[in-house]
This record gives structure tokens, C-alpha cells and sequence, in this order.
């Protein structure tokens, strides 16, 4: 990918982020009091950023479970009927930013239909699914400067502070590894508890100006063009 209450200000320690590169990355997002919960308004297009804004489930030979706390999940590629519920899931995991006095990211839509498609067609699109089946998160991904940068990554509220995000984050990390790809990279907000705090538990560190690779900077550029530079912002690489 990254829902609906969580408290508001909370950062626990698997707690993925509401945004990344683009949009607002929310995967594993704050707790939540009644249940739900990547950043500003609508991407566009298949390159315009949003405000709060991450062919290869094969190499892993299907469907990956997930330790949680209180139900089996596993992770797989995302279906093409699935493409609105991940909407809905984006929309969920963005309500925290509310609580935390930035509504322009709540508010963000998601990314549209064809935008999804598009990572799901390259087969960079998966899911983690709960014993029924059904997508509780997600996270997509593109191929940057030969990385590949989580485009977005959101777990619904529901579903949130059981490592499912950070199960995703690895699941990416593996097929990376298994085409060769060196590094993930994604873009967050610094200052948000859930965005590159917890990233930086997941193992991503900051880059400075000089370590941001052509892709990067045109991310960046892109993502200052659409207001995300309001709250402060950065890039971060996980080596693999």
C-alpha cells in the first residue's frame, strides 16, 4: 500500500506508518479505540504523489503466514477484484493523521483504480489476508534506480499492532532479495510516531541529500510539488 480511531498519539513498536513515498503509508498504523486506522490529497495519476503518501509473489511459491496475535494471516498477491477494498483500506488507516492535526492527509483519497492495476500487473501489489481470506492490508511497490521503493504500504485499523506491516516490509525485502535489488527505499514523514520512527525499527535508515539516488530526488520533487513538504519529509533505505 496505508482503518478507523486510533489514539492519538500513540507509537507502538510494530506499528507500521501512514504514509510513504508518496502518499501516506499506513500499514500498521497507531492504536485505535474503536478499530481502523501512507498521506495529503489524491495522486492523480501514475506519478502525481498524493498528500499522504508503496511479478513476483511466484518466487515465494504462494501464500506467506504471518505470526499474529489472535489469527492466522498470510501474505499473497493482491486479486484484481480486490483493487476497491484496498481503497477502503487506505481510507480507514488514514484517519489517525486526524488526531494528530493533519486532516489534508486524513482526507487524502486513495490512489485510483488504474494506478493500483498497474502495480498489480507488475507484479509488485500483495496483500496479508486474514483465515477468511479477506485483505486486512497491503502494500505496493515500483522499481527505483534498480530498488524497489514501497509506494504504499496500509493495514487497517482493525488489524493494526500485530506485525502485519512489518511482516509486509519483510515479505518486499525477500523478493528484492530474490531479483537481485540491492536496497527498499520509500519516502515519510519524519515528525508522524508511525511513519519513520517505525520505520527506522524496521530496519530503514535516513538518507541525506547526497544519498538520494535521480529516482529519489524526482520522488521528492514530486511530492514538494503537491504540498507533502508542509510537514517534514525524507527519504529512507533499508540495505538488503
Amino acid at each position: 500500500m496505508g482503518s478507523t480511531d486510533p489514539p492519538k498519539v500513540a507509537t507502538p513498536a510494530d506499528t507500521p506508518p501512514t504514509e510513504h513515498n508518496h502518499r501516506r503509508q499506513t500499514s500498521d498504523t497507531p492504536p485505535h479505540s474503536a478499530g481502523s486506522g501512507t498521506v495529503p490529497r489524491k495522486a492523480s495519476s501514475d506519478t502525481a504523489p498524493g498528500l499522504r503518501g508503496l511479478r513476483g509473489p511466484a518466487l515465494f511459491g504462494g501464500a506467506f503466514p504471518i505470526a499474529s496475535d489472535n489469527a492466522f494471516m498470510h501474505i499473497r498477491a493482491v486479486r484484481q477484484d480486490e483493487l476497491p477494498l484496498l481503497q477502503d483500506i487506505e481510507r480507514a488507516a488514514g484517519q489517525c493523521f486526524r488526531d494528530i492535526g493533519m486532516p489534508g492527509i486524513a482526507d487524502d483519497e486513495p490512489l485510483p483504480l488504474g494506478e493500483l492495476a498497474r502495480h498489480l500487473h507488475a507484479g509488485l501489489a500483495w496483500v496479508a489476508a486474514d483465515d477468511a481470506d479477506t485483505p486486512v492490508a497491503y502494500l505496493i511497490a515500483d522499481r527505483v534506480d534498480g530498488s524497489l521503493h514501497v509506494e504504499q504500504v496500509s493495514v487497517h485499523p482493525d488489524s493494526a499492532r500485530r506485525r502485519v506491516g512489518r511482516s509486509l516490509l519483510d515479505h518486499l525485502a525477500g523478493h528484492a532479495t530474490a531479483e537481485g535489488a540491492p536496497a527498499l527505499t520509500l519516502t515519510t514523514f519524519t515528525e508522524v510516531p508511525w511513519n519513520a520512527p517505525y520505520y527506522a525499527r524496521c530496519g530503514f535508515r535516513l538518507l541525506d541529500d547526497s544519498g538520494l539516488t535521480p529516482g529519489l530526488r524526482a520522488i521528492r520533487a514530486r511530492e514538494a510539488a503537491h504540498g507533502l513538504d508542509r510537514w517534514p519529509r525524507a527519504c529512507m533505505r533499508r540495505p538488503l
